[in-house]
């Protein structure tokens, strides 16, 4: 089993930058790719951004030039980076363990508890 405890979330006004952290701890000899997700209200969860264990990075099209996924595999930690806040990216946001499958993120059923990412216009 593996746990996932996020933090960084904050509420930031619009063009501001936060940055969340998601360490994993247990059974980490099994984590392949992480992610992130996040949800808002009323929408469904998406998948925001992942990166494989050899640094190969995925974005949604809508965070890609402001959101910079990173890790450090030595201690089992996730980050995102994010710049250039809009209101649209309100939301609750998931760490995610998953693999790569021909160069696609397929999260697994692992989450964090989330962290509340706010956004004011």
């Amino acid at each position: 089993q593996v746990q996932l405890v996020e933090s960084g979330g904050g509420l930031v006004q619009a063009g501001g930058s936060l940055r969340l952290s998601c360490a994993a701890s247990g059974s980490t000899a099994s984590i392949n790719a992480m992610g992130w997700y996040r949800q808002a209200p009323g929408k469904q969860r998406e998948l925001v951004a992942a990166i494989s264990k050899v640094g190969i990075t995925t974005y949604v099209g809508s965070v890609k030039g402001r959101f910079t996924i990173s890790r450090d595999n030595a201690k089992n930690t996730v980050y995102l980076q994010m710049n250039s806040l809009k209101p649209e990216d309100t939301a609750v946001y998931y760490c995610n363990l998953g693999d790569y499958y021909s160069g696609r993120y397929l999260g697994r059923d692992y989450w964090g508890q989330g962290t509340q990412v706010t956004v004011s216009s």
